[in-house]
């Protein structure tokens, strides 16, 4: 028997250093294969706009990957932003806003480790992980 996938791919730190060389490229890499089929949210506190982060997916891509415009479409088509800061549960109400009706999303935290605990609490109690 195999287990449910996951309907949503969040990571925290869509701004950082490790998104920028290692997730976006990584994203791009999937979707170009025909692998990304889901919503896929960056969560950061950074106060930047959707159309900021994807600009910064497209430069990485550029720089780390080999950028394949209908793959890179593919991957801005699924991308949502939630910009907020960790320790605010308002944060993790408009993430679970953005995850809408997706029940088992992947949790990836490229963040530092020092936040973990807040994240994962956060995760909890707003029902964005069950």
């Amino acid at each position: 028997m195999s287990s449910p996938r996951s309907d949503a791919l969040v990571f925290f730190g869509a701004t950082g250093d490790l998104a920028y060389k290692k997730i976006f490229p990584s994203l791009h890499a999937m979707a170009k294969r025909g692998h990304l089929d889901v919503p896929v949210i960056g969560v950061a506190k950074a106060g930047w706009t959707l159309e900021q982060l994807q600009e910064r997916a497209h430069e990485s891509i550029e720089k780390h990957g080999d950028l394949d415009a209908a793959a890179f479409d593919k991957l801005i088509a699924r991308l949502r932003y939630v910009d907020g800061d960790y320790a605010d549960p308002a944060t993790f109400q408009a993430l679970r806003a953005q995850l809408g009706a997706a029940q088992r999303p992947a949790h990836y935290l490229a963040i530092p480790p020092a936040l973990f605990p807040l994240v994962v609490e956060q995760l909890g109690r707003s029902g964005c992980a069950k």
